[in-house]
């Protein structure tokens, strides 16, 4: 099963529409994948504070197929997926009440902190990917057998 986050959208996340502002669609992704890092026994503050090794976003993207307002209850779905030997990506699905609303990716690269070079990923982040992937194929497994 892709590991999942519940959160509410709040008023601070929308703009003088009511919807979710498109910029904070990437903050609340971001939320979820601090929260798999977690989930996965990774020590955020010694993730992010200090490190030998940093994973900057290269890349980020985010379709939005229907709008997200104050109060909607998010289901986040992430699957982060290993690309190379210095970076990964991770894949959003936001579903509300079942629908999905956006989808967003994050492309993430290795480097070293001080000379900000690229370098392999870290043993911890191969199991992360490794170990999130791999519940990711056999909840799709088990849907695909569901449809059947």
């Amino acid at each position: 099963m892709p590991f999942t986050y519940n959160r509410t959208v709040r008023f601070q996340d929308t703009d003088a529409a009511g919807v979710v502002y498109f910029a904070n669609v990437l903050g609340i992704c971001h939320e979820a994948y601090e929260e798999s890092l977690e989930a996965s026994s990774i020590n955020l503050k010694d993730f992010f504070t200090n490190p030998s090794v940093a994973f900057p976003i290269v890349h980020a993207s985010v379709d939005f197929l229907r709008p997200m307002f104050g109060g909607d209850k998010l289901l986040i779905s992430l699957i982060p997926q290993k690309i190379s030997g210095d970076k990964f990506e991770i894949t959003y699905e936001i579903t509300v009440a079942e629908v999905v609303v956006a989808k967003a990716i994050t492309r993430h690269v290795c480097i070293d902190a001080s000379s900000r070079s690229k370098q392999e990923l870290p043993n911890e982040i191969v199991q992360w990917l490794e170990t999130n992937r791999r519940d990711a194929e056999g909840a799709e497994r088990r849907k695909s057998r569901e449809v059947m």
